[in-house]
């Protein structure tokens, strides 16, 4: 398979996710970090959806509003929603792999309270691969990134996100970049992650948009 091209992306600045936004972005971090504290602390099975809500300091509804399962907090990624908007404001005409080797520069370089610390990665990763309700989850609804990099994707190929080559693109992606991920923790996340991301976009051509 041809790597794609490494041509540099333009370094235009994205717009700042507004207020909205925002503060949607950090209940939605507070109530990951509520329970993945709580993980560590009395185990997975153990967590109610309720001392989730209470450590968080919001209602169980608002819980459900974010993460319809508790096996969602683990399967979905914090960052989702700022990802899905840094991606819809890329120039319509740069491949698909240079706008994610632009944003995931992005999101890595966010200050802390930003991507995921290093224990968080490694607590997902252990609980993917040992708690069977989280992988039954991951199988029944399918990866929110890959369903985000379809929307993406669809949005800017003019292509519809039924459409099987966008959904074959955006679980292929997803596939790589989690795959990526995996051999950063399986390395005792010593290698550059970035690195290993860019390594694995190599792999894809564009997706063409709509004729």
């Amino acid at each position: 398979m041809t790597p794609a091209s490494r041509t540099p992306a333009p370094e235009a600045a994205p717009r700042p996710p507004g207020l909205r936004e925002r503060k949607k972005l950090r209940t939605r971090l507070a109530i990951r970090q509520a329970a993945f504290a709580l993980f560590r602390e009395q185990g997975y099975d153990a967590t109610t959806v309720e001392r989730i809500a209470e450590r968080a300091d919001v209602s169980p509804s608002t819980v459900a509003r974010y993460f319809p399962a508790k096996e969602d907090i683990v399967l979905t990624d914090a960052y989702e929603p700022l990802l899905e908007e840094l991606l819809r404001h890329r120039p319509a005409d740069e491949p698909v792999p240079e706008t994610l080797r632009w944003v995931l520069r992005r999101v890595t370089a966010l200050p802390p309270g930003g991507p995921p610390h290093r224990d968080d990665l490694l607590l997902r990763v252990r609980l993917l691969a040992e708690v069977p309700a989280v992988r039954a989850r991951l199988l029944e609804s399918g990866s929110g990134t890959a369903r985000l990099m379809r929307r993406a994707l669809a949005a800017r190929t003019g292509r519809d996100e039924s459409d099987p080559e966008v959904r074959l693109y955006a679980m292929g992606l997803t596939g790589a970049l989690l795959e990526a991920m995996a051999l950063w923790v399986e390395g005792g996340c010593r290698d550059d992650l970035a690195r290993l991301a860019d390594h694995a976009l190599d792999v894809f051509r564009d997706l063409p948009a709509t004729r």
